[in-house]
């Protein structure tokens, strides 16, 4: 019969291995956005009973690579923290047969890297990570990415991608169009698929309200 594995002995070793390396330049992957994936992950795993010994330390370790979104190296960022999430856990005496799986885990959350999850953990943390892009705090990192990268909120000849292709590349807005609208249809998971096109339709309601307000015809509301 397996030994029982006591998580709430480890989690704080995980939190303080992720603190003192957490990235202080990538203002959309900071130690806040570990915190909330891994909040997200510990409900998605008990909603799939995925495995939280699995989960649990993907979440944490997930993203210790940090590669600048612009980078053409950014791909490489999930394959890279697995590889420290390894060295950390076999270092720490975390069971052997485990870690093959929490690597795993951690390589196939990337969008960018583009793996298929094979694992219902692994599904579980790459659904995790993708909602903290989406609903109130995604549209939040959203912006504060883009005015790190010193990029415009929007295009004033056309701030809406309507008659043009989206480029996130040229300015902010852009981005929604180009990727965050789009990540609900990703979810591997059934309750990270329902919680993701209820914060897409926040999303949509942002950006109704936004296209309201920057347009110049519009009439201003009276005052009560």
């Amino acid at each position: 019969m397996r030994k029982s594995l006591d998580l709430s002995l480890w989690e704080p070793c995980f939190e303080q291995f992720v603190g003192q390396r957490s990235s202080q330049t990538d203002v959309a992957h900071d130690l806040a956005h570990v915190r909330r994936v891994v909040s997200n992950a510990k409900r998605l795993a008990a909603s799939e009973d995925a495995r939280m010994e699995i989960v649990l330390p993907a979440a944490w370790l997930h993203d210790f690579a940090t590669v600048a979104k612009d980078s053409p190296l950014r791909s490489t960022a999930s394959a890279l923290a697995a590889r420290i999430a390894d060295d950390f856990l076999r270092d720490s005496g975390y069971p052997a047969g485990l870690i093959p799986d929490v690597r795993h885990a951690i390589e196939a959350h990337s969008f960018s890297a583009r793996i298929t999850p094979r694992t219902r953990e692994a599904m579980v943390v790459q659904d995790a990570d993708r909602l903290d892009a989406l609903g109130a705090v995604g549209i939040a990192r959203c912006l504060m990415l883009g005015g790190a990268m010193g990029r415009p909120l929007y295009d004033p000849d056309e701030p809406f991608p309507d008659a043009r292709i989206p480029d996130d590349a040229a300015n902010v807005l852009d981005h929604f169009y180009v990727k965050l609208l789009h990540i609900s249809s990703t979810m591997t998971t059934a309750a990270g698929r329902t919680e993701a096109r209820r914060r897409t339709e926040f999303m949509r309601e942002y950006l109704r309200q936004l296209g309201w307000e920057i347009r110049a015809d519009h009439e201003p509301e009276e005052n009560p």
